[in-house]
């Protein structure tokens, strides 16, 4: 079985993406970490395909905080992608600075938090 960890603000969203998870035909595990300080640890135990992360405009959920938890995980899971998602409506300039983050190869995927959890469900299956 896959793994996911997904480290999100957003619980209703997070519970979402689980729920849709559990009920699909995919052989993929979700893990949710409580807040990023367990990001990391849990990342180390389960190994994920995947570390899909919220990124807001408050800390700790702040694109630098987040850049710098892809590093640690990347230190130990080197084959774990790293996937961010952002509000684009209400995080304009932080969705930009995803965008080049991907663009520059510091991430792996971002997608914006307009999205149903099923398509999201689809796209992290796809990577």
């Amino acid at each position: 079985m896959r793994k996911i960890v997904i480290d999100m603000q957003n619980y209703l969203f997070a519970d979402a993406v689980a729920t849709a998870f559990k009920s699909s035909d995919y052989d993929i595990e979700v893990i949710r970490a409580e807040s990023p300080r367990d990001t990391v640890e849990l990342c180390q135990i389960y190994e994920p395909f995947v570390l899909v992360m919220e990124v807001t405009g408050y800390a700790p959920w702040k694109l630098g905080e987040r850049l710098r938890l892809r590093d640690e995980v990347k230190a130990l899971c080197l084959n774990c992608k790293i996937a961010l998602m952002v509000d684009s409506n209400t995080e304009r300039q932080t969705a930009k600075d995803i965008r080049d983050a991907k663009k520059d190869g510091l991430i792996d995927q971002f997608f914006y938090g307009s999205m149903s959890a099923e398509y999201l469900m689809d796209q992290i299956y796809s990577m």
